[in-house]
């Protein structure tokens, strides 16, 4: 039997996501409301229990849609760092992609690295970028977030 966790959507930042057939299943499997936002240069499948959102092609758009409409409780997936330090002071619990869950002291961290790697390429050093999302990045996600919803589940 599914229990539905009540008033808890899953807001996904989708222009790059890589994870969102992972998260549409576990909205049908939890009965949790899914919302994808992208700009109009991604598309979008039309699935049940998702809403679909397009924004303007602009760099923020998605971003700034996101950070107006979502609230406290609700669930982020991102891996946008900006935008989830904004969500975090909103009371949303905040995951990459890879599985791990963003806090005050993680996003602290993680945006001082990025502001420094900035300030290297700026004066002409090269950086690192991500490492490849792989399998086990993939797993590492749908098992986090079945445990934490499944762990909603318990409290409701």
């Amino acid at each position: 039997m599914v229990i539905t966790i009540h008033n808890i959507r899953m807001i996904v930042d989708a222009d790059a996501c890589p994870v969102k057939s992972e998260i549409v299943l576990l909205g049908k499997q939890f009965q949790i409301q899914v919302v994808m936002v992208a700009s109009f240069d991604h598309s979008l499948k039309n699935e049940d229990g998702v809403v679909n959102i397009q924004v303007d092609r602009s760099d923020q758009s998605a971003d700034l849609y996101i950070s107006n409409h979502i609230s406290a409780g609700d669930i982020l997936i991102t891996h946008d760092f900006g935008l989830a330090s904004i969500c975090l002071g909103k009371s949303v619990k905040v995951i990459s992609p890879r599985g791990k869950f963003y806090n005050e002291q993680s996003i602290d961290f993680l945006l001082e690295n990025r502001h420094e790697s900035a300030k290297k390429r700026r004066s002409g050093h090269f950086t690192k970028g991500p490492k490849p999302f792989s399998k086990e990045d993939r797993n590492n996600f749908l098992q986090t977030m079945t445990n934490f919803l499944k762990q909603l589940q318990d409290i409701e």
